[in-house]
């Protein structure tokens, strides 16, 4: 079977597929790429179907080395790809032959890249899927130097592209639509208005848990907490802080904290992709 050894692994590569839904009342995320799109990109681009697992990168990317000949493609933020130190295409499959060492550079702009080998990374599953959930531990270990992982057989050409246009990430502004509910009425009446005014950062303490913003606190209506009730993705959960936080993949399944609002799926992979510092505005459906 081909697999690809870490050279380097970079600050956090961890296997992501599209995750495990249908597991939140075991308490089980549903994790997957925070990228989706990308990650179904990166596939096509190698001619696997979108479900196959690729490698989700953090800031720095990562490097591989592969034991057999074999086509990959990065997608995500964009970045220097090199293959045996000499650079090749970002955004478009590269046949590279067995030994090559494949390095996936620092993020450009925005946070995590995503590598696709024809194939996909064949660890085991764990509850129908291949993903790191970050929140609790399922899937296979972040990526370490010496660590190999396998490689599935080839199931289709690779795309017959130049390369793929890709939106840039959000570097002025994230910009989050929200739907508000279901609990914005634990919180004053300015408190949406000031979440609309954009007068918050992402924090650099934001991971694949969650987006946390920094900012002015959101005044509560309310005292006390709620019972602990389901969580979604994209929920906009208020800790004792006030500072919002925006539930990604790895979310937990279930809290007590009130959810002013819901950003809504299509939006979240630009939140995956905004580097901390960045300006965020959360544009507020009104009734």
């Amino acid at each position: 079977m081909t697999a690809l050894t870490v050279v380097r692994p970079g600050a956090l590569t961890t296997v992501q597929d599209l995750g495990r839904p249908g597991h939140a009342h075991l308490g089980v995320p549903r994790s997957g790429a925070l990228d989706a799109a990308a990650h179904r990109l990166a596939d096509r681009l190698v001619g696997n179907p979108e479900t196959y697992a690729t490698l989700e990168t953090t800031v720095d990317g990562c490097a591989v080395r592969v034991d057999a000949a074999v086509t990959f493609a990065v997608t995500g933020a964009p970045c220097a790809v090199r293959a045996d130190g000499r650079p090749v295409a970002w955004g478009a499959p590269v046949r590279v032959p067995a030994g090559t060492v494949v390095d996936v550079g620092r993020a450009r702009a925005g946070l995590r890249s995503y590598v696709a080998f024809a194939g996909g990374v064949a660890v085991a599953p764990v509850l129908g899927s291949r993903s790191r959930d970050l929140l609790s531990g399922l899937g296979p270990d972040p990526l370490t130097a010496g660590a190999v992982l396998p490689l599935g057989a080839p199931c289709g050409p690779p795309a017959v592209v130049d390369a793929a246009p890709w939106p840039a990430p959000p570097s002025d502004a994230l910009v989050l639509p929200l739907v508000p509910g279901p609990r914005a009425d634990w919180f004053a009446p300015t408190a949406l208005d000031a979440l609309d005014r954009g007068a918050y950062r992402v924090s650099s303490a934001s991971n694949r848990i969650g987006l946390r913003t920094e900012g002015p606190a959101l005044e509560r209506a309310r005292p006390g907490e709620l019972p602990s009730e389901g969580m979604v993705l994209g929920a906009v959960q208020v800790p004792p802080d006030g500072r919002p936080v925006v539930f990604l993949a790895d979310h937990p399944t279930t809290g007590g904290y009130p959810v002013i609002g819901v950003v809504p799926e299509p939006a979240l992979p630009s939140a995956a992709q905004a580097a901390p510092g960045t300006p965020v505005r959360f544009a507020v459906t009104r009734a």
